[in-house]
């Protein structure tokens, strides 16, 4: 019964907003991606999006940001909040593939985990729209509307996404984030989440549920 109800969430889902593996971030390389993704912790995309715009135009390259002055960068992407850390992350990880991976964002989510900011969440961003390696990317909003739906208990990013593999289909695992994002932002916010405009109101397991 409740595989048989995962299948009508993913089927919904796909209706609602297509199969499509899209990403909210604009980029044109694998370092770009990487680092709007360290950008995007506690920002949104709308607005990591302006930042980059310009950001890509004055660092033209992973060596560029290695070599960056710290509180030039820091100032550069002051608006996506929490700069400080995110520039001291962003300019280490360049350095360190420019020093340990011979100027290549790496490939797999063992030697991405070894660069200073990058957890699974921003591996599974890259692995999955870069090197079409399926994975689940856990953000607020899958976590929360995750644990709302019932399709996970956990609390734990880490967690949720190992149980999020069980019950989802791999085919289904890149472009989930994109959805529930969506549907997050327009009807399942974190604060008064708009139940009667829900097309999965009727499979939803939210004790808050209006």
């Amino acid at each position: 019964m409740a595989a048989k109800r995962t299948t009508e969430i993913l089927k919904r889902l796909d209706d609602e907003y297509g199969v499509e593996d899209r990403c909210g971030l604009d980029y044109k390389t694998d370092w770009q991606l990487l680092f709007a993704t360290v950008l995007s912790a506690q920002c949104t995309d709308a607005r990591v999006n302006i930042v980059t715009k310009s950001l890509f135009k004055k660092y033209k390259s992973v060596k560029a940001f290695a070599e960056c002055d710290l509180k030039e960068l820091e100032e550069d992407i002051r608006s996506t909040g929490f700069y400080k850390n995110k520039a001291k992350n962003i300019r280490e990880a360049a350095f360190k593939i420019m020093t340990e991976y011979g100027g290549e964002v790496p490939d797999n989510m063992e030697d991405l985990l070894t660069l200073p900011g990058v957890g699974r969440k921003t591996a599974n961003v890259l692995l999955g729209h870069i090197h079409k390696v399926p994975g689940i990317v856990v953000d607020t909003h899958v976590k929360r509307i995750s644990g709302r739906l019932g399709l996970t208990k956990e609390d734990d990013p880490v967690k949720i996404e190992f149980d999020l593999y069980k019950k989802i289909p791999k085919e289904n695992w890149i472009r989930y984030n994109f959805q529930i994002i969506t549907l997050g932002r327009e009807i399942c916010t974190a604060r008064s989440p708009k139940c009667h405009e829900c097309f999965l109101n009727d499979l939803c397991r939210s004790k808050d549920k209006k």
